[in-house]
């Protein structure tokens, strides 16, 4: 099988390794003094663009002093992101040179370039000689130059990029599937960070397979006691020897806690090292008072290797990791021996803003991950592609747990396209494996062949065997080898394998746009079709784009663990952010984020924070009202209310408008409060638990007339860095004279900036987005601007204005950097964020109701697939023959007992409804008409003691897509009817997926 490559040369995915666990390498930016340690260091510095084609620019003499500096990260094309839709994102060649020397210790040392990827290709030359070529667009990757440099003297690297949409695998003439112009945003050349290792020629090699073919770092712990907060770590770090005689090496472990105590130092056995050969040294040691790694709880160790050889310290590699215990199984995911349900969101993994497209630093990642969290989602999956090494580490940070893809786009495919799914698979868990909030290893977007499916599985095994990670794919329900699945729009659930929704929610909604009562009285749905279809689900205001989350959550919710033996392990919706890739709506981008671009919330951040505040059940009674309080005196509105609380009580100007418990919401968590007929004043909404008692509020004020600019700087909590790539993120707001923002405030704002900044602006509704103007309105009283810093430090002013309105001013101070012929320290990450503190002890749910078993079933037709409908398999299904007097099926239960409800998965769910009766032991419970659904439906009965249930066909069914407008990228529409060329028209048919039966527990039971 054919790798990525330098100099042409292939290197086959399933060499044989002499090691059975390998490693990941992060950089945690500190290094500690010893002898012949090496040093790491910033390389995003002093660079050089041109874009366009120059084949004379790889010269280590040419002159590009023309040319236009930068910091890295930088894509060439940064200025049109979100300007221009995802097609339309500028390609082709761009340069990258740079200039630098290595510090006199360098001498005689090993030197390697780490970059973290770059789109989509690039070829790579140091002082005029070509070093290398990389071609995926994904997989960080490494060069050895050591050979081309000169220590003390002027050094030159030249970088010829392509970002072709088109662009084709030089040795093979094969496309890369991932590079799609629907998911992932083409941001071109070098994007992300870059780095240079110096160290002695006896080392501890870097986890950049893709080119080095090395593994770096494994680390993994095991024997976990969780109540004794105990676990052994267990240390495997690759080791090269480049000398010219064998060396004895000893490997050392220092491990800190997040103060930078020293908690244990331990040793494994000596081991000899041959000239140019490759082994792995071992070390493992118990620790206890430790901090678990949780969700919400970034707690993190810096985990020191260190080679001792002679009783010297030749090599120091520090690893940022995270402590935590995993358990797959029975339907569900464990975290630290307590089960959690997923929710979250499908994010791309791009990860965008306006103007910057990728190119942020560290703290705007966690800025932004961190958001995830505080709306109480435990989960990100990356969408196609694995995220680049910034975004990994963030999540590690703020307590995110991540799903993290290799690369595809919606399809199984084979030939070397296959091979390259492999390689990058491979890649990034060399690369990431040591990041304790990767869980989940994703094979696919799409289902995958089983064949495929053992091969991707046989990667984790050889690169990742102890991390605690299940490896599966999108689909995948009836797999034999895939650890999990769940479908993109569904409702799954599994007594084995976790299932849990890919990608739900697929609506969209501009944050601009209140409801339909409110400036700029946007239509509810109104905007253009698309594909010629309906596509008012893709242009919601944001009451009504709020409300469907709530419904689309609610599915799963229902499901949740205490709901029975096969549960829903949660889903996530897409996506967090507005994303500059395939849209739907109106507008050039997709607006299904629960914030805006700028990260600005919407209401549907709200609403999730109310509905997500728990591992399973609800820990936290959350209020949150939908929409603001400013109206015409004449409008008369429903009032929606977010809570699962028992009682939630709604008052106007401290008269109450009434209590609504829990048996008035609709879909578990949603009040409306119908015909409240607008008055000035605070509007209030207080949730009680069942004795009355508050447990949270939330108010919506009138804001006066608009009377004054306010300006509040967002910054990098280690100060703001003159280093070129550094931002500042700008809150900007229109208030009345009392400090109340104006919700319906949709001023231009002119903004003047003076000292070393430069303006990149934000996003609103117009021409061009007013992607980098320095006039831009704000969106309902609220907008968000970025400034990026230069490499000179001092002071920068910021002043707001607009007419009639006060203006804002502020002074913000960029701290020197120091670079020193082109290198200069690693930047200070973020501090880990502890928002939820450690894992609860104690169960995360109680019993709901108790599944019956079924002993065995009886059918009116098709007797052998009969067992088919209770098999705990979504791609099995038992159906009649077509006639309805056959559209019969009677369950026998193991033991008699009290039957409350009839959860059902039936074929067509989401556009079939079926005319049934339902009956206990010949006693009819129920009769209807199902409801179409997105997976299960519950039918209540009285409860009814009996052993014997039969579900009855008493007519012909009906079709009506009850989610029309919910379609795919290709414009289709799923009818989940399975591959029955005559289902649709076959009315007499009963087909069951899966029937599951429940009694009501004497009372509810921590389970």
């Amino acid at each position: 099988m054919k790798g990525l490559f330098f100099y042409n040369q292939y290197v086959p995915m399933y060499q044989k390794i002499k090691i059975f666990v390998l490693a990941v390498f992060i950089i945690a930016g500190a290094y500690a003094t010893a002898i012949n340690v090496r040093h790491v260091y910033n390389f995003n510095p002093s660079w050089k663009v041109f874009v366009g084609e120059n084949s004379a620019a790889s010269e280590k003499g040419f002159d590009d002093s023309n040319w236009k500096s930068v910091s890295l990260p930088y894509a060439w094309n940064e200025d049109a992101a979100f300007k221009v839709a995802i097609h339309d994102l500028p390609t082709g060649i761009a340069w990258y040179r740079k200039h630098f020397k290595l510090p006199p210790s360098s001498k005689n040392k090993k030197v390697f370039l780490e970059f973290e990827g770059v789109r989509q290709a690039a070829q790579i030359w140091i002082n005029g000689t070509k070093t290398g070529i990389y071609e995926d667009g994904i997989s960080a990757f490494g060069i050895d130059i050591t050979p081309y440099v000169i220590s003390g003297s002027d050094n030159v690297i030249a970088v010829r990029t392509d970002n072709s949409w088109g662009y084709k695998e030089a040795a093979t003439g094969s496309t890369f599937q991932w590079n799609d112009k629907n998911f992932y945003a083409n941001y071109g050349g070098i994007g992300k960070n870059v780095k240079l290792h110096v160290c002695d020629k006896i080392y501890q090699t870097l986890p950049l397979y893709s080119s080095l073919h090395t593994t770096g770092v494994y680390l993994y712990a095991n024997q976990f006691d969780i109540p004794k907060r105990r676990a052994t770590l267990n240390v495997a770090s690759e080791i090269k020897n480049e000398t010219a005689r064998p060396e004895s090496v000893r490997l050392k472990v220092t491990v800190a806690d997040r103060s930078g105590k020293t908690i244990k130092s331990f040793s494994g056995q000596p081991i000899v090292v041959q000239p140019g050969k490759l082994v792995v040294a071992n070390a493992a040691a118990p620790l206890d008072s430790l901090h678990f790694w949780s969700w919400g709880y970034g707690y993190l160790y810096t985990i020191n290797t260190i080679l001792v050889i002679d009783n010297k310290e030749q090599d120091l590699v520090s690893t940022n990791f995270g402590f935590r215990k995993t358990h797959f199984g029975n339907g569900m995911v464990e975290l630290n021996d307590r089960t959690i349900q997923l929710k979250g969101y499908a994010q791309r993994s791009t990860n965008e803003w306006p103007a910057v497209g990728t190119d942020i630093p560290a703290w705007v990642s966690d800025f932004s991950n961190g958001m995830m969290v505080e709306s109480n989602a435990n989960l990100v999956r990356w969408m196609h592609v694995t995220p680049w090494k910034q975004d990994v580490e963030s999540c590690d940070r703020v307590g995110l747990i991540q799903a993290m893809p290799a690369g595809d786009s919606e399809k199984d495919v084979d030939g070397r396209r296959w091979e390259h799914r492999l390689e990058v698979m491979r890649n990034a868990i060399i690369y990431n494996r040591n990041n304790p909030s990767i869980l989940f290893y994703e094979s696919g977007n799409k289902g995958i062949s089983e064949e495929h499916m053992l091969q991707m599985k046989a990667i984790r095994d050889l690169y990742d065997p102890h991390g605690g990670r299940v490896i599966g794919s999108r689909e995948m329900l009836d797999s034999k080898s895939s650890e999990y699945g769940g479908e993109m729009l569904y409702i799954n659930k599994s007594a084995r394998q976790p299932v849990w929704a890919m990608e739900y929610c697929r609506d969209e909604a501009l944050r601009k746009y209140w409801d339909e009562q409110s400036y700029p009285y946007h239509k509810e749905g109104a905007g253009p079709l698309y594909k010629g279809a309906n596509a008012s689900d893709y242009n919601h205001n944001q009451d009504q784009f709020a409300i469907e989350d709530i419904r689309r959550w609610d599915d799963y919710y229902i499901a949740r663990p205490g709901t029975g033996k096969r549960v829903s392990s949660g889903g996530v919706n897409i996506v967090f952010a507005d994303s500059n890739t395939h849209f739907r709506g109106e507008e050039n981008y997709r607006r299904s984020g629960e914030v805006d671009a700028m990260r600005i919330p919407k209401d549907a951040f709200y609403a999730h924070q109310a509905m997500w505040d728990g591992w399973v059940d609800l820990e936290k009674f959350h209020t949150y009202i939908i929409g603001h309080w400013n109206y015409a005196d004449t409008i008369v509105k429903d009032i929606s209310v977010v809570s699962a609380a028992p009682q939630i009580e709604l008052f106007l100007n401290g008269r109450s408008l009434g209590v609504q418990t829990a048996k008035d919401a609709q879909y578990d968590f949603l009040h409306i409060f119908p015909k409240i007929k607008f008055e000035k004043g605070t509007l209030l909404a207080i949730s009680k638990d069942a004795a009355g008692k508050e447990q949270s509020r939330y108010s919506v004020q009138t804001a006066g007339a608009p009377r004054q600019i306010t300006l509040k700087p967002i910054l990098n909590p280690k100060g703001w860095r003159a280093d070129g790539s550094d931002l500042a993120l700008i809150e900007v707001e229109v208030k009345d004279k009392n400090g109340i923002r104006c919700p319906l405030a949709n001023d231009t704002i002119r903004f003047s900036v003076t000292g070393p900044a430069e303006w990149r602006g934000g996003i609103a509704q117009g021409k061009d987005n007013f992607i980098l103007s320095q006039s831009i309105p704000v969106e309902c009283g609220i907008n968000r601007v970025f400034l990026r810093s230069l490499p000179q430090s001092g002071k920068v002013q910021i002043v707001a204005s607009s007419n009639n309105l006060l203006p804002a001013e502020i002074t913000l101070t960029t701290q020197h950097v120091a670079v020193n012929e082109g290198l200069s320290e690693l930047a200070p990450l973020p501090d880990g964020a502890l928002r939820r503190g450690e894992t609860p002890t104690g169960k995360s749910y109680s019993t709901k109701r108790i599944a019956l078993e079924v002993e065995s079933a009886a059918a009116g037709a098709n007797q052998e697939m009969a067992e088919n409908s209770y098999d705990d398999n979504e791609m099995t299904e038992w159906r009649n023959d077509g006639k309805i007097s056959t559209g019969w099926i009677t369950y026998t239960l193991k033991r008699d007992a009290v039957v409350s409800e009839v959860v059902m998965k039936l074929t067509g769910w989401r556009s079939r409804s079926y005319p049934l009766t339902v009956s206990i032991d010949g006693k009819e419970v129920w009769k209807g008409s199902t409801p179409r659904s997105l997976g299960y439906v519950t039918l209540p009965i009285a409860p009814t003691k009996g052993k014997t249930i039969t579900i009855r066909l008493t007519g012909d069914s009906k079709e009506k897509d009850a989610f029309e407008n919910m379609i795919e990228v290709t414009g289709t529409k799923q009818l989940d009817l399975y591959n029955d060329p005559n289902a649709a028209n076959s009315k007499g048919q009963l087909r069951i997926v899966e029937i599951e039966f429940y009694k009501t527990p004497k009372s509810n039971t921590t389970d």
